[in-house]
């Protein structure tokens, strides 16, 4: 997501930066090109014209005037009233009499039924006792789907024969009955905005009182997500928003224009589709990210979640005794996997600093990490512990089973051996770490 709309804003600044001095004309040309970057990225039209307008008069003031680095102060302005119209950040906490109600919404395809999971996975890690309950009676699979999802994040899935009405109600009132703390209800999805779905929505609400009423929305859909908001927002009143497949090939609009076109804040983004890839939506990292300035703040925090403490102090303990194997290797891709994909972590790291490593494209990255590990997959347990043994008969099969070439499969395990001479000799010299090979 974000890529091209901040590659754009990139170029227009360091134009900028080049300028020394601004004038009244080099400033109103610069908000010119952001404003079509902004439009191109499927903007709300107003809103990228408020949001132009107040940056220009801060930015043709005396705050920039006596700037010792004009451009420098151009972008801080920017950035201040870009976290100004996404709106507040999403922390906040579930109130009310328990157990409190979490109504879910959403066209299908937006990801609700995952993210209802995601919710379940977080609050129960808090110390919440979650019930999901299966009010989806119109997609087909969509019970049996929610079902998986809660038996492997260990949350109990009610569902029972009838309306999605009755449904719910009875999901309540099990909840009440087991003191269950937060129930989540995933609702129906339509191909469009019908009136049938926000009657249904509509009884829903009236009939739970729910704590809170939430939108799940595909930032993907560009300009059409803000019409869905609006549309359900005026149908049965949304509490909040919650953005998914923010790791996508979203153009951005969407996310700069959902909190000022509805009013309704947005309170978590989906970032990937592991059931940990849910985040609290957090104005200046968004803001960061769109201006190329990165997200380390949440790269570290996907990385304290995809990474266990005692598996990162046993790998590194087999690294600095020499023993890493092809089996540990496995377990590192494993691990990154859980923090999304490459593209993603990419747009999480401040945009001069992928320059300057000419990395391959984020696709290409992706693509050459499924590939090792497919072929290391291939391999059986003694081959990854032992990869001494991989003769050329052994190569050809992996290669085979992988869908690879034995040039693949030869180029993995060179990286590999490079990998443990760095390993040794950062032993030697009493240093420990891991290496990351990425194929």
């Amino acid at each position: 997501m974000l890529e091209t709309l901040s590659a754009k804003l990139q170029a227009i600044f360091d134009r900028l930066g080049r300028r020394g001095r601004l004038s009244e004309s080099d400033v109103d040309s610069a908000l010119r090109e952001i404003r079509m970057a902004l439009l191109e990225a499927d903007a709300h039209f107003t809103v990228a014209k408020d949001f132009l307008e107040r940056v220009r008069a801060r930015a043709v003031g005396a705050e920039v005037s006596r700037a010792l680095n004009p451009a420098q102060q151009v972008i801080k302005i920017v950035h201040e009233e870009l976290v100004a119209t996404l709106g507040a950040a999403g922390t906040w906490k579930l109130a009310g009499v328990k157990p409190r109600v979490v109504l879910l919404a959403g066209l299908q395809g937006s990801g609700k039924t995952t993210t209802a999971a995601k919710l379940a996975r977080r609050w129960q890690e808090e110390g919440e006792r979650v019930l999901l309950v299966a009010a989806d009676i119109h997609r087909p699979a969509a019970i049996d789907q929610l079902q998986k999802l809660g038996q492997s994040i260990g949350v109990q899935v009610f569902s029972t024969p009838g309306e999605a009405l009755s449904i719910a109600r009875e999901g309540l009132a099990h909840a009440q009955r087991e003191s269950d703390t937060v129930v989540i209800v995933d609702t129906a999805g339509r191909m469009q905005l019908d009136q049938p779905l926000m009657d249904e929505l509509a009884a829903l609400r009236a009939a739970l009182s729910p704590a809170e009423v939430l939108l799940v929305a595909d930032a993907m859909t560009g300009q059409e997500a803000l019409h869905i908001a609006e549309g359900f927002h005026k149908a049965v009143g949304l509490t909040g928003l919650i953005l998914t497949k923010l790791d996508g090939d979203a153009r951005g609009g969407a996310a700069i224009s959902m909190r000022a076109v509805t009013g309704v804040p947005i309170r978590w983004v989906g970032v990937g589709e592991g059931l940990e890839a849910l985040e609290a939506f957090d104005p200046v990292r968004l803001a960061n990210r769109i201006l190329g300035m990165g997200d380390i703040a949440g790269l570290v925090a996907r990385a304290e979640k995809a990474f266990l403490a005692a598996e990162v102090e046993k790998q590194t303990e087999r690294a600095a005794s020499g023993e890493f194997s092809l089996e540990d290797l496995v377990g590192q891709m494993r691990q990154m996997r859980k923090m999304g994909s490459l593209g993603a972590l990419m747009e999480s790291m401040p945009q001069a600093a992928v320059n300057a490593a000419k990395a391959p494209p984020p696709e290409e990255l992706d693509r050459q990490m499924r590939r090792s590990e497919a072929i290391l997959l291939s391999m059986t347990l003694e081959e990854r512990r032992n990869p001494e043994v991989l003769n050329a008969s052994r190569r050809r099969r992996i290669a085979t089973g992988s869908g690879t070439a034995v040039q693949e499969v030869n180029r993995l395990l060179r990286q590999f051996r490079e990998a443990q001479k760095v390993m040794k000799m950062m032993r030697g010299q009493g240093r420990r770490g891991l290496p990351r090979i990425f194929g």
